[in-house]
């Protein structure tokens, strides 16, 4: 160490921890561990805010000569203490290369990301080699190369925000992507606990709202109108509204630097109970089986959509333009929603000592726009708000939805203090305690489109009935399968069985759930591969399938079941259509008598 002071930065403070030339790394910590109250083994010191090199490890002896008069250290303390006083903490926190991050998150951290141009004829005067401020490569975070996009860019992407953090001379050194926490650190033992004792230790900061520089997904894409006009035919049948899980992929954005794009491929209907002014979710006992299936599909949950439709010309099939800027565009109480799913569904983060750092899961309302047709407008809710929902700090208003409330602190939780800036009538910054908030600074808007060509990961020209639509009598059974067999036309048997919701049913009915042994058929359906579905066909499976179906039929055609005259094929029962087995006189499935 060199002669002089070095800086040591604390979650308790700063401090001057004197140091001479020939001082070992051992002699200089026990300074800091007296300085600070450690007198055992209970903190590392690294010389940055993300923390990697930790100066007390004798490998790195030699770095420390490196260490100049006033240069700043890093204290993190690390947990209970130990019996021993010569041994600091070499605990490393978490490793990033533990951190398993999202495919397209591990794609976009490989790529150069730079906005290249081209030689400008007028301004630029050197040979075809050169460079000049002109025409030199622009960051991915350029913010006038963003403003000048048509449309302008309001918000950077992820990953050029990451680049923007660890690019300049330090790369990164004083980089950190830290999840906001507004609850009392657990551990201190200087008082009692709360509602009777908090100190500085302990205290979550207060919180300054600002409005979210960055966003996790830049655009939402639905494959083709399909998938959307299926949706919105629950309201445009009943009037009530309609929720909706979005199955897709994130692939890359190009038109935004290192950008992320929402692709969806499907809509999942959960059990809900709906009106024209509300929704209720349900317990959903398929939703697992749902998402193993998506995920053997290539897919997974990007976000959630609901409609907010009133009509206001029935004739034209006009609705009513209720959300802008005159009103809201999101609740209060549909952003806390939102941020509830954003925290069931973390984005994984390598550069986080936690892990995990925000979330790409989306938001989409299908509403009306200002020509009053039905637009569809996506959204996400800022890191901010996140963490106030996970906190359970934010409440709706009751009678202003787009005014929410941060709640004020009770002997059975603490609240920290929660403020956002606004500009009073005489044009000066002013700080407001957020009771109550306007949601305005905790919503990100995100560009939601439809392709120009329609893609389509379900190729299936028929459609299958949506699940939980039976208010509408539309059920799913094997009724109702052998109906949508008997309307394909298509002699390929993957195009047959390319249709989402019909996966669903083959695998979560009650009478012959295919969840075993369904694996191929999915492989077939996300690879596109008819061999493997024609394999698939042959299995024993379908041909039960196939015989239910017919079954089916056979009740449609004669008012009740074609049951086969000898005792030894199998039957299917009048009431439940469920096949039995051979020699049995009573349904397996509901008891009743063979007739």
């Amino acid at each position: 160490l060199s002669e002089g002071k070095m800086l040591v930065q604390s979650p308790d403070g700063m401090k001057k921890i004197p140091s001479t030339k020939r001082e070992t790394a051992a002699a200089f910590l026990k300074k800091v561990a007296k300085e600070f109250g450690f007198n055992t083994n209970g903190f590392s010191v690294y010389q940055n805010l993300t923390p990697q090199w930790n100066i007390i490890a004798i490998i790195y002896e030699i770095y420390l000569s490196f260490l100049m008069h006033g240069d700043m250290l890093f204290l993190f303390p690390s947990g209970a203490p130990s019996s021993s006083g010569e041994v600091m903490d070499t605990t490393t926190p978490h490793s990033s290369s533990s951190v398993q991050e999202d495919e397209i998150d591990q794609y976009l951290a490989k790529q150069d990301g730079k906005i290249y141009r081209n030689k400008d004829p007028q301004l630029c005067h050197h040979g075809a080699l050169g460079k000049c401020v002109h025409c030199v490569p622009l960051e991915p975070f350029d913010e006038d190369y963003l403003n000048h996009l048509d449309p302008p860019v309001k918000h950077m992407s992820f990953h050029a925000y990451l680049r923007k953090l660890t690019g300049g001379a330090d790369k990164g050194k004083f980089a950190a992507l830290e999840n906001i926490s507004c609850k009392i650190k657990a551990g201190c033992e200087g008082h009692p606990p709360w509602p009777e004792g908090i100190c500085t230790k302990c205290q979550p900061s207060a919180i300054t709202l600002n409005r979210q520089k960055y966003r996790h997904v830049d655009n939402i894409m639905f494959e083709n109108h399909t998938i959307a006009d299926r949706f919105l035919d629950f309201w445009r049948k009943t009037g009530n509204q309609r929720m909706g899980y979005l199955y897709g992929r994130y692939t890359e954005h190009k038109d935004i630097p290192l950008g992320i794009r929402a692709e969806v491929a499907a809509i999942y209907e959960p059990p809900q109970n709906a009106t024209q002014n509300s929704l209720e979710l349900i317990d959903d006992p398929k939703a697992a089986a749902v998402d193993e299936i998506a995920a053997k599909l290539g897919l997974c949950k990007v976000g959630w959509i609901f409609t907010d439709l009133l009509s206001e010309d029935m004739r034209i099939g006009t609705v009513c333009y209720s959300r802008n800027k005159d009103s809201h565009y999101l609740s209060a109480e549909e952003c806390i929603t939102a941020g509830y799913f954003q925290n069931l569904h973390s984005n994984p983060c390598r550069l986080s000592r936690d892990g995990y750092f925000g979330s790409k899961f989306v938001t989409v309302v299908a509403t009306g726009g200002p020509d009053n047709q039905v637009h569809f407008e996506g959204y996400q809710v800022s890191n901010q708000c996140m963490a106030l929902v996970r906190d359970e700090c934010l409440l709706p208003c009751k009678d202003a939805p787009e005014l929410g409330f941060a709640k004020e602190s009770s002997p059975e939780q603490y609240v920290p203090d929660v403020f956002y800036k606004d500009t009073d009538k005489f044009g000066n910054d002013v700080t407001f305690l957020a009771r109550p908030l306007p949601v305005e600074y905790l919503i990100i808007d995100i560009t939601t489109t439809f392709p120009k060509d329609p893609q389509y990961t379900f190729s299936s020209a028929q459609r299958f009935p949506i699940e939980n639509r039976d208010i509408l009598g539309e059920t799913q059974n094997f009724h109702s399968l052998s109906t949508y067999l008997s309307q394909c036309t298509s002699t390929a048997f993957l195009g047959i069985v390319s249709d989402f919701h019909l996966l669903l049913f083959l695998v979560t009915n009650e009478v012959m759930p295919l969840r075993d042994s369904i694996g191929l058929l999915l492989d077939a359906v996300r690879t596109s591969n008819e061999d493997l579905a024609q394999t698939w066909k042959k299995f024993e499976e379908w041909a039960t399938i196939e015989q239910l179906c017919s079954n089916s039929l056979g009740y449609e055609a004669m008012g009740g079941p074609s049951v086969p005259s000898s005792s030894s094929a199998m039957w299917s029962c009048l009431h439940c259509t469920f096949m039995n087995q051979p020699g049995t006189e009573h349904c397996e499935m509901c008891s009743l008598p063979r007739s």
